[in-house]
């Protein structure tokens, strides 16, 4: 495992409105308050989504299996923003549930917030680390970079 050593610097608080974009805000809050890397906690409502709930095929990641909600969930999740370039990019993880139908996975294909959304972002300095393609892996995925 790489890894790196950092600590907790800021902390943002932050409240989601109906139908707002959850990857676009949460994204947006990092790039205007210049966090380059963090841990990202939410709680509360999503609308819609289009979660990734594994790849097709468990030796090529690169197909992912999607499903699909617009039924009003609520959702627990962690995720982590790490810029790809000079924009941060949230990768979030949760479940979320309606009834006994729950989804749990990434969703990456897009979010919208149902009601509110909490959100909390935790600002981690002193590390250098960041998005890159991974050659081998054909994906974006958190890299460590030299100090």
């Amino acid at each position: 495992m790489d890894y790196q050593v950092g600590q907790i610097g800021r902390v943002v608080i932050a409240r989601g409105f109906e139908g707002e974009d959850v990857y676009k805000e949460i994204e947006g809050i990092a790039a205007k308050e210049g966090i380059r890397s963090g841990a990202v906690f939410l709680v509360g409502g999503l609308r819609t989504g289009k979660v990734v709930v594994g790849p097709k095929d468990p030796s090529d990641i690169t197909e992912p299996i999607f499903r699909e909600f617009d039924d009003a969930r609520e959702i627990a999740g962690v995720g982590t923003l790490f810029c790809d370039g000079d924009d941060p990019k949230l990768h979030l993880h949760g479940a979320m549930g309606r009834g006994d139908d729950v989804i749990a996975g990434c969703p990456r294909g897009g979010a919208t917030v149902f009601c509110l959304l909490e959100v909390v972002i935790l600002e981690i300095e002193g590390v250098t680390a960041a998005r890159a393609m991974d050659p081998e892996l054909g994906i974006k995925v958190l890299q460590m970079l030299s100090n």
